[in-house]
């Protein structure tokens, strides 16, 4: 027994039919954690067309393998292999060849004899360079080399004309051979995330070209040469430092996505939906993460777009004419510092989905009543749901009707509020900026009796670095030290409070200089003795009690005993959570 999980066909010698036996074609071992490609393969070389390896953790292809000369798939992807074997030159007859995510350095230059090979799948290999034979594939028409290490092409690559598909994104490609202008039928170039700084003028020649991506490069400028692929559809332009955007762009009459989020475009052309050239296919616009401050009113002649994009942009307002964009079931305007909306936004009956948020906006136009089909309209980030119902109310200058609701006004957000979880820990500014954070304290400056003759208490606000936790213990042990003494010395006795000055409460170090008849502990009273409430008469208006909670919870409490009889829970009154109280003109 074998343990294929799918064989199409098995060769079993028929018992009743002589001569006759069922041919296989087809073997799938993929998934099945092997680490050597089975033996009993090689009994089926004369008639194996697919061989499906993938996911295993084969390290080498054994010899016998390319006897199977029949084989027109041979599929590897996601295994160990190291190289690919010179033998494979003697698979004559194979089409298709997956070796991706392996750890091949390079192709063997005898793989030019491998003349029938139509699709290479080698993505995600450390592959540095071609060899001057794979250029010798003329019947290649895919080709996906992504997330590799290829700094050039070959010269002559030009040679393989009949490519309809060429990947190269994730490589550290900066030019593009001048032959390339020879891939006549090629439809669809991936060149991003390369090092390209401009874009090659080779490609202009590619007149054939469907779909081009150009994402994550270093581009500074579009030059309008771009404008001569006329069939061109999608065009990726995103994540790169282009500034300006050349007026023949709108020559790719038969674009449907044009992507330009996250550059530095400071405005789009006029000429994006003139009377000469209109982007009349275009459906998708996406202009995100720019330095946009208006949009051309030539916007609105894009009549089939619908979904745009314009996220984090400095746009102040939109221009009226994007009210003729009615074929717009998606739009973003989030993070702008849009203050209005025409009325005409209206006119898109067929948006679906609309986010406003973060933008300074007052109240929406009442034309938004037209739109019907309205599913999602988010005007904060916070927003629990996709839809809040909305009011009339009459605009104060205007006194226009318009829609509003309780998100209205719009705050702008602080992007220091929205830091990222990502940014990396920087030690050197968390120090300066521990130092800088204070915590409240109660200084109480003394006075002497004879110089206060009024009854009040001067009260100084000030601010002390919050203390290391070996000073917080050092304090807490020294105030305990100073309320257990007190403890103990007043046992037996009558309770009254002192009459004398009020005592520092920022510090506790003042309260070693003071001796038992100018320090008199206002609660001598264990907690357990303390009733439930504590009661006192106050002969002077201004008396007041301050209570300095543990200073672990780093909280202040201040209160103010204005009447004659005040209640204080007794948990106020804990001496172990107490620093410094203190009590002028008054007794309990």
């Amino acid at each position: 027994m074998t343990t294929k999980r799918k064989l199409i066909g098995r060769l079993v010698p028929c018992r009743c039919f002589r001569g006759e036996e069922e041919v296989i074609s087809v073997l799938d071992y993929s998934h099945c954690s092997l680490q050597q490609v089975p033996k009993e393969i090689f009994s089926f070389e004369r008639t194996l067309e697919e061989l499906y390896l993938d996911a295993n953790q084969i390290e080498e292809l054994p010899k016998q393998l390319f006897n199977c000369q029949a084989l027109k798939k041979l599929s590897m992807p996601d295994n160990d292999l190291s190289n690919l074997p010179t033998t494979i030159a003697s698979l004559v007859n194979l089409k298709e060849l997956d070796i991706s995510k392996n750890g091949i350095q390079e192709f063997p230059d005898n793989i030019k004899c491998c003349k029938g090979l139509s699709v290479v799948e080698a993505s995600v290999n450390p592959i540095t360079k071609l060899p001057d034979g794979f250029t010798q594939l003329l019947n290649l028409t895919q080709l996906f080399l992504n997330d590799a290490f290829l700094e050039y092409l070959p010269a002559n690559f030009g040679r393989l004309s009949k490519l309809r598909i060429l990947e190269l994104r994730e490589n550290h490609l900066k030019t593009m051979p001048k032959s390339i202008h020879r891939l006549t039928q090629l439809e669809r170039l991936d060149l991003g995330s390369n090092e390209f700084s401009e874009l090659p003028e080779v490609l202009e020649q590619i007149h054939n070209l469907k779909e081009l991506w150009l994402d994550n490069n270093s581009l500074q400028s579009i030059p309008g040469t771009i404008g001569k692929l006329r069939q061109l559809r999608y065009l990726d332009l995103a994540k790169n430092r282009i500034e300006t955007l050349d007026t023949e762009i709108s020559g790719c009459e038969a674009l449907e996505d044009l992507l330009l989020s996250s550059n530095m475009l400071q405005h789009l052309p006029d000429s994006i939906g003139t009377h000469t050239y209109i982007l009349s296919l275009l459906e998708e616009l996406d202009c995100s993460c720019n330095e946009l401050e208006s949009l051309p009113p030539t916007i609105g002649y894009l009549h089939s777009l619908r979904t745009f994009a314009a996220d984090e942009n400095f746009l102040t307002e939109l221009p009226r004419e994007i009210g003729n964009c009615k074929n717009v079931t998606v739009m973003s305007l989030r993070s702008n510092k849009l203050e209005f909306l025409p009325d005409e936004i209206g006119q898109m009956t067929k948006l679906r989905v609309l986010n406003l948020s973060d933008n300074r906006l007052k109240n929406l136009p009442f034309t938004f009543t037209k739109l019907k089909d309205l599913a999602a309209l988010w005007l904060s980030d916070n927003q629990s749901k996709a839809l809040i119902p909305l009011q009339t109310e009459a605009h104060p200058e205007t006194k226009q009707k318009v829609l509003t609701n309780y998100m209205f006004p719009q705050q702008p957000r602080h992007d220091e509020d929205y830091q990222s979880d990502s940014d990396s820990f920087n030690p050197t500014l968390w120090e300066e900026q521990r130092q800088q954070r204070m915590t409240v304290a109660f200084d109480f400056e003394d006075k002497k009796e004879e110089e206060d003759n009024s009854g009040k208490v001067e009260i100084n606000l000030k601010r002390y670095p919050t203390p290391y936790p070996e000073d917080l213990k050092n304090m807490v042990k020294s105030v305990q030290s100073l309320v257990g003494k007190s403890v103990h010395a007043g046992h037996g006795h009558q309770h009254q409070l002192s009459t004398g000055t009020a005592t520092s409460a920022g510090t506790n170090m003042e309260h070693a200089h003071l001796g038992k008849e100018q320090y008199e502990p206002p609660w001598p009273l264990p907690p357990k003795e303390v009733g439930n409430t504590f009661t006192g008469k106050y002969t002077d208006p201004e008396a007041c009690i301050s209570v300095f909670n543990h200073p672990f919870s780093r909280r202040v409490t201040f209160i103010s005993l204005s009447d004659n009889k005040t209640t204080v829970p007794n948990t106020w009154c804990h001496i172990q959570s107490s620093l410094v109280t203190s009590f002028k003109k008054g007794h309990v």
